[in-house]
């Protein structure tokens, strides 16, 4: 029996091909009208979003967006330990591109390491935090 499962039809799972739909959807009548080219835009700003974005979702997983950040339901300890690590490691790489954008990340990333050291019942060892292995110990 032959597998012919590479000639099966797009189900629509094609996430570059999703994107020029809705950019069609939206009124585009080309994906370069929706889209700004990977190639224009600075790295620094490429740097900078990534971690802006990873910051929030750290924040949104530390339930900091909510009133009772101990009830929230988003909560949840360990996705907030992978993204604060990430952030960390992405920031400490990058530190020497980010110029004058790095000091305020790097004060944004100390910020969720110490609420997620105030969250957590059983407190890391200093030095043992989610991206402490990048940033040196957090207290």
């Amino acid at each position: 029996m032959v597998d012919d499962s590479f000639n099966t039809p797009d189900t629509g799972d094609n996430p570059v091909a999703g994107a020029a739909e809705a950019a069609r959807a939206a009124g585009a009548t080309d994906v370069t009208d929706a889209v700004r080219e990977l190639d224009e835009i600075p790295s620094v700003e490429v740097i900078s979003r990534a971690a802006v974005m990873l910051l929030s979702a750290a924040a949104e997983r530390l339930g900091l967006s909510d009133e009772d950040p101990e009830g929230s339901p988003r909560r949840d300890l360990d996705e907030a330990r992978r993204l604060i690590t990430a952030l960390a490691g992405l920031i400490t790489a990058s530190a020497e591109y980010l110029g004058v954008h790095a000091a305020p990340l790097r004060d944004g990333l100390q910020s969720l390491q110490k609420a997620f050291r105030e969250a957590s019942a059983v407190p890391d060892a200093p030095g043992q935090g989610p991206g402490e292995k990048y940033t040196g110990p957090v207290h």
